[in-house]
């Protein structure tokens, strides 16, 4: 432990660097998305894409039930956008009220305004520890000019 209380593990994971991404799904009537960090690209043949979500998130359930999801990759300008998705869950409120989306080709939310998103169809899934590793092949995406929104922890922890 430092002096602060944090032990090495989780210091040098603080140093890892991410994007900011939107993940998003709908099933059975309901539509959610949660902010997520733990996104990669994973092949470029097929073109596959790996998100993380934690078992527990309402998202979770909806993705391996819908069998696709979307990534949209925020922009720099779009931080209040991640917090309001990452912050509060959707199994009590609808997210996206007042939040300007559409649905992709596979049924999955695409947020307006975005730096680039992913419509993937899910191919796998792969427990890791408290969370699913979702793969998706990526079956139409948009990329505009905007630069990604960098992860800082403190945006949403203090």
């Amino acid at each position: 432990m430092d002096k602060l209380g944090k032990d090495p593990v989780s210091l040098a994971f603080g140093k890892f660097t991410y994007g900011v991404y939107v993940v998003g799904a709908a099933h059975g009537g309901r539509v959610n998305a949660l902010t997520c960090a733990w996104a990669m690209r994973v092949s470029h043949r097929p073109p596959l894409v790996a998100v993380a979500v934690g078992k527990t998130r309402f998202s979770h359930d909806l993705i391996a039930e819908a069998g696709s999801f979307s990534v949209n990759v925020l922009a720099q300008d779009q931080l209040e956008l991640a917090r309001h998705f990452g912050l509060k869950s959707g199994r009590g409120v609808n997210k996206f009220t007042n939040i300007p989306y559409r649905i992709a080709k596979t049924g999955a939310p695409i947020l307006e305004g975005v730096a680039a998103w992913l419509d993937c169809k899910l191919v796998g899934n792969y427990p890791a520890g408290d969370h699913t590793i979702f793969v998706g092949e990526v079956v139409d995406a948009w990329a505009g000019d905007a630069a990604p929104l960098r992860y800082n922890p403190r945006d949403y922890w203090g």
